[in-house]
């Protein structure tokens, strides 16, 4: 049976109540469904508190199983996220009927840079995301691409 000592939470409460001491508890001396319940909130909140709270738990507790498990969860939840942005992306692309050179020239980047968002190896800035959805909708909706990939170009 997981016990803790000196905090004000017991390993029946949230895990988002555990804080940094309690998750390190859980590490060394929990069972599966502790680390289960860790892994749900940090799969619901990859950047959340939970996960930077277990971040630095996973720096001060002994590597075993558990570190090992939880550390994959982490990382893998947070290249979720990432690759759900990149689905994203790719999916304005695929709508919009524009080449990815052409998308990257009316956003205002290089193709080489968009296809890193493209992959999900970087993720752009929230107005960069914004900038490829707005023009990739724009290009769906009017049906064609504009003669240069420039928005509110004339119709040939």
């Amino acid at each position: 049976m997981l016990r803790f000592r000196n905090i004000d939470a017991s390993p029946e409460d949230p895990v988002s109540t555990w804080g940094v001491e309690g998750l390190a508890t859980a590490l060394e001396r929990g069972y599966l469904p502790h680390w289960q319940r860790i892994a749900r909130a940090v799969r619901a909140e990859p950047y959340g508190a939970v996960a930077r709270q277990l971040e630095t738990a996973l720096t001060v507790v002994e590597p075993n199983g558990a570190t090992a498990l939880l550390s994959d969860v982490l990382v893998q939840a947070r290249e979720s996220d990432r690759a759900a942005v990149a689905r994203g992306l790719r999916e304005h692309l695929r709508r919009s009927g524009l080449t990815a050179q052409d998308l990257a020239v009316a956003v205002g980047t290089s193709p080489s840079r968009l296809s890193t968002y493209l992959t999900g190896r970087v993720v752009p800035s929230a107005a960069i995301a914004r900038r490829i959805e707005r023009v990739a909708e724009e290009h769906a909706r009017r049906g064609r691409i504009h003669p240069g990939g420039a928005l509110g170009s004339p119709a040939a």
